[in-house]
């Protein structure tokens, strides 16, 4: 009788109560890997964005490169002056 009742006290108490505390963990954990992937996201988002700046920048020097390259010989070294001092947006 007495491993009866054992028995019937876990069905009733022991696995509902392993359940909840399965339950919580499983939530607690589930927030930790979301704020986790917010914060890469947003590290990820910042990466981009300054390699977009890096990019537009080279873009920049690049057509200055071309203009300089393509120009007919007329007045190079001016050109280079000129450029030299423009302000850079």
């Amino acid at each position: 009788m007495d491993f009866n009742m054992i028995a019937f006290f876990m069905i009733v108490v022991g696995i509902p109560v392993i359940a909840g505390i399965g339950n919580d963990m499983f939530k607690r954990w589930l927030r930790h890997k979301e704020a986790m992937t917010g914060a890469l996201n947003a590290q990820t988002a910042e990466k981009a964005a300054q390699y977009a700046a890096q990019v537009e920048r080279l873009e920049q020097r690049v057509r200055v490169l071309e203009r300089i390259v393509t120009d007919n010989g007329i007045g190079v070294a001016e050109e280079i002056e000129r450029l030299r001092d423009a302000p850079l947006n």
